[in-house]
């Protein structure tokens, strides 16, 4: 089962959906209705933290789920998500030179992790405001993808199967974004 912590954002249940048409048991859990009882009691194989408006702070409960079980279940971060986990482990989040709100961009990978076997340089659509401060990124999370202008675009820890992305892998738009959550399934160093 997949847990899908919803920040309230309308693109939540896309996300859910497409996690679905990959064959998983999705449970959808609002950011202040959960705690760290309530995951023990689910079990989940992957806790995923869904975009949603605002920073880190508005991200209710993530941080201290993140803090209880970093060590024991694989996480993914998505836009908001992402930003809350870099920030859980020590990095800056600013302001984006641009923002970018439904916008198609080509972003560069390592080809590892959340990204194997998908097209480099991958077309993803983007919908945010802030990004993770490249100066403050702390030496447990490692850069995996980054936009043509050099802002990152993706996180993974160096000892945990936590990743997260910038950008959004249930938009139509963006190119493998099952594939994508699918290596989220089944995650590798």
């Amino acid at each position: 089962m997949i847990l899908l912590i919803d920040n309230y954002d309308s693109f939540t249940y896309n996300l859910s959906q497409y996690l679905r048409e990959l064959g998983e048991k999705v449970t959808v859990v609002r950011n202040d209705e959960i705690d760290s009882a309530g995951v023990a009691g689910m079990n989940p194989r992957l806790i995923v933290i869904s975009p949603g408006p605002g920073g880190p702070g508005d991200a209710g409960n993530c941080k201290h789920l993140l803090d209880t079980f970093h060590a024991e279940i694989p996480f993914l971060g998505i836009c908001l998500g992402m930003q809350t986990i870099a920030e859980f482990f020590g990095a800056r989040i600013i302001i984006a030179k641009e923002p970018v709100h439904g916008k198609v961009r080509r972003i560069n990978h390592n080809s590892n992790s959340v990204f194997s076997g998908l097209p480099n340089p991958l077309q993803v659509t983007r919908y945010h405001s802030l990004v993770v401060e490249r100066e403050s990124l702390p030496e447990c999370l490692e850069i995996s993808a980054e936009s043509e202008e050099g802002e990152i675009m993706g996180i993974r820890h160096s000892l945990y199967p936590i990743s997260g992305v910038q950008f959004h892998p249930e938009a139509y738009l963006t190119e493998g974004g099952h594939a994508l959550l699918k290596n989220a399934l089944n995650p590798s160093r």
